[in-house]
């Protein structure tokens, strides 16, 4: 699991959480080539503002989180729960090396 901070950094005082970010994003197209050859496949999601206790869609930055994503609106934890279902599924086992935004747009 990434952040979409690791492509597009919005705010300032992020640097040292992004950058680890971006190094799993990193990590999993390196381990994408090493694995690769056991048929083990290595994706990264990268959530935007997702409605969790830690981030919540009601909190003080929560407006200028909604309004900097297309949908207007928090992810729900089960959106991403989605995305990982199906990267874990054989219907994704040709995808590897791969980052996924799932972002309500944040970065389009």
């Amino acid at each position: 699991m990434g952040t979409t901070g690791a492509t597009q950094i919005a705010f300032p005082g992020l640097a040292d959480y992004v950058g680890g970010k971006a190094a799993v994003a990193a990590y999993s197209r390196g381990w994408a080539r090493d694995l690769g050859v056991r048929n083990i496949t290595v994706n990264t999601i990268q959530p935007g503002p997702i409605a969790t206790e830690m981030n919540p869609e009601s909190g003080a930055f929560a407006d200028t989180l909604k309004r900097m994503t297309a949908l207007g609106r928090y992810g729900l934890p089960e959106e991403i729960a989605g995305a990982v279902a199906f990267l874990a599924s054989p219907d994704a086992a040709y995808i590897t090396g791969a980052t996924f935004n799932i972002d309500g747009g944040m970065i389009a």
